[in-house]
């Protein structure tokens, strides 16, 4: 499996609100260095109407997602030379404020829009369509060097993470474990991944503290537990998987087993509660122009083989195919607006499509 770090892909309610005109704006802004994308593999077969295809894509959004959308977008321009697709990583958060500004086409999210984003949206005439793509699951990572941790329990992290937490060292995370400064690592506050992350853990969105190193780059967070023997970090299970010679897994013990997030344990719900959906969303008015309506195609009908080689886990492909329907449909709003997202299935996810 090529390991690369990818857009978590899941299978929740593809649906679209807010009908909305997004501008193309050119070259979406980036925080930080972009992940590394997988090569093609193979150049993509041009048809006439793709060859004769012109314009721009602007997307924005998720760095868990960007991988996915990114190798999508180089095999896209492979077979559709004349359309220029830009992918911006400024977070869920920062990808939805531009998205409801008008400013992009696509949006890339780690979590599920929210009812503010919604609102922000419908403020500029700005529908959309909601498309899950994948699963992911949460990793919690600490350096190689780190030899006394052999899991976490839901608990233990909760005590280091939530606001006001005074635990700076891995003797107090537990009764046994060395004199070790803990340097901790995450996502800012934009991400989508904080969001999760925060609420399975935590108990509530964006409560944490905040003396940690945050970025919206997900490879600052790699090299930054890579470098502290006593760091603990966490990210997207590809960024995981593209780093295993620099990262080392910790289990997470649930109350009910210990598990570690694996292409299984994600895809059967039992990574618990740290296994996530992850969507794109497209504004309604810019896929009435021919070269994001082909985009999105084309990506739906990539995603099963992209999200697997990139390091996620594909949605069934009974979910794919609900999902490409919906797009066919042009049906907007959110499914999940609102709704916890926290510890759902692939399954719960496909009967609340129903």
């Amino acid at each position: 499996m090529l390991k690369i770090r990818v857009a978590a892909w899941l299978p929740l309610g593809l649906l679209a609100v807010l009908a909305g005109c997004p501008k193309p704006a050119g070259q979406a802004q980036t925080g930080g260095t972009p992940p590394p994308v997988p090569k093609p593999a193979g150049a993509a077969k041009q048809s006439a109407a793709q060859s004769s295809l012109t314009g721009t894509v602007a997307i924005d959004g998720s760095s868990t997602v960007y991988p996915i959308t990114e190798a999508v977008a180089e095999e896209f321009q492979a077979a559709t030379p004349n359309v220029r697709v830009t992918v911006g990583i400024s977070g869920t958060g920062g990808g939805f404020k531009k998205f409801g500004a008008g400013e992009t086409d696509i949006s890339d999210a780690s979590r599920p829009i929210k009812q503010s984003e919604i609102d922000a949206a419908m403020q500029n005439s700005i529908d959309f369509i909601e498309l899950p793509i994948a699963f992911d699951g949460l990793s919690i990572v600490i350096n190689p060097a780190n030899t006394w941790v052999d899991k976490l329990t839901v608990a233990e992290l909760k005590a280091i993470w939530e606001p006001g937490s005074q635990i700076k060292n891995w003797s107090q995370v537990r009764q046994g474990f060395p004199d070790v400064p803990l340097k901790l690592y995450g996502p800012g506050t934009d991400s989508g991944t904080f969001e999760y992350f925060t609420e399975a853990i935590v108990g509530k969105a964006k409560e944490s503290r905040a003396d940690y190193t945050a970025s919206e780059d997900d490879n600052v967070l790699v090299q930054g537990v890579a470098g502290e023997k006593g760091a603990l970090g966490y990210f997207g299970f590809a960024y995981f998987e593209e780093n295993t010679d620099k990262l080392k897994l910790v289990p997470v013990d649930n109350g009910k087993s210990v598990v570690a997030p694996s292409a299984a344990t994600i895809a059967d719900g039992s990574y618990s509660p740290l296994s996530r959906p992850l969507f794109i969303y497209v504004s309604s008015q810019a896929v009435a122009r021919p070269e994001v309506d082909a985009f999105v195609k084309f990506f739906l009908d990539k995603a099963p083989s992209l999200v697997k080689e990139v390091g996620y886990v594909p949605l069934p492909a009974s979910a794919y195919s609900i999902v490409a329907a919906r797009f066919q449909q042009r049906k907007t709003g959110s499914a999940f607006a609102g709704k916890a997202t926290v510890g759902l299935t692939i399954e719960q996810v496909l009967a609340a499509e129903q």
